[in-house]
């Protein structure tokens, strides 16, 4: 951990010259007094970085000082540089890695490409939070310690103690067997078994977790993009109720939020936006679309339409003669 600690640092130096402790200390995310037991040890090291006293001073490397990173060419280092400027930090806990990993990446290249590839990779957007049409939902928040429990105990292939909260009930501690992880929407999922049943467990549900050293009974070998498609088409066959809908776009994240899915999503000519949600079944979907009155109109099934009409028309009804 230090060790990887210390390569980011001297990173950091390297690319962007004189550094004041302060800035270390956040880009690094650690205490400025362990920014400069860290200076203390590169220096012990051999690591020619030296203090500069003064208003504008700060820690920089001696000219022409230079690790040796190879491996990458141009095009590499862009595609992995694109792909991280976007949301990928918030995937698995992962933006320190993520976020180390992308100061090598620059390094690796030749002085030649360096420029250039940064320069281009912030040139694409990668999954913005913001698209043509409205807002994305905000990202759900998973308790940093818990995911990486979680994904230590997926990689390493052992079983797991979540500490989990379905809805309308009580959390409860329960041990499964980790398959993978997956995120979608900017919602992540664990896949797991429990005692042999397939379990799919929404990671913002997760209160705690831990690892046991517990081997975890699994395949060797998982295909999980077909496990994600089983699961999905397992999950819509239910008692769930599909319901087609045009939404104006102010109202689009009122509609996901109380949805139980979100298949597909179109523009219209109109403006407005054609989605494929799920309900539980027709008695929420009624109340849920009657929440955005005549900002959504469903288009199918034919039962809720007729809900929603006969709906509407009692309350045109009440107030018909006014007071």
């Amino acid at each position: 951990m230090r060790a990887d600690r210390l390569v980011s640092l001297v990173l950091l130096l390297r690319q962007r010259g004189r550094l004041t402790a302060d800035t270390l200390a956040r880009e690094l995310e650690v205490s400025v007094r362990t920014v400069l037991r860290d200076i203390e040890a590169l220096s012990a090291a051999g690591v020619p970085v030296y203090a500069e006293r003064g208003r504008n001073g700060g820690f920089a490397l001696l000219p022409g000082f230079r690790t040796e990173l190879t491996g990458l060419n141009h095009d590499e280092a862009l595609a992995l540089l694109t792909v991280g400027s976007g949301r990928g930090e918030q995937v698995f806990g992962l933006g320190s890695a993520l976020a180390s990993a992308m100061r090598k990446v620059t390094d690796a290249l030749p002085e030649s490409h360096r420029a250039t590839a940064s320069d281009a990779a912030r040139r694409f957007l990668v999954e913005p939070e913001s698209d043509l049409l409205s807002r994305r939902p905000a990202p759900e928040e998973v308790a940093g310690a818990t995911m990486t429990e979680i994904r230590r105990a997926v990689l390493a292939g052992h079983r797991l103690r979540i500490h989990y909260a379905a809805t309308g009930q009580a959390p409860q501690w329960r041990t499964v067997d980790p398959i993978g992880l997956v995120t979608v929407r900017d919602r992540s999922y664990l896949l797991a078994t429990r005692s042999g049943a397939d379990r799919t467990y929404r990671m913002s549900r997760v209160l705690a977790a831990e690892e046991l050293s517990e081997a975890a009974r699994r395949p060797d070998q998982v295909d999980l993009d077909r496990v994600w498609r089983e699961r999905c088409a397992q999950f819509l066959s239910g008692d769930h109720i599909a319901v087609l809908v045009r939404v104006t776009p102010q109202r689009r994240q009122d509609l996901m939020s109380s949805a139980v899915a979100v298949r597909a999503s179109a523009p219209d000519p109109d403006g407005r936006l054609r989605l494929e949600v799920t309900y539980q079944d027709l008695r929420h979907a009624e109340w849920a679309l009657w929440q955005l009155g005549t900002d959504a109109e469903v288009l199918a099934p034919g039962a809720l339409r007729t809900a929603l009409r006969d709906r509407a028309t009692a309350l045109a009804m009440l107030y018909e003669d006014g007071a």
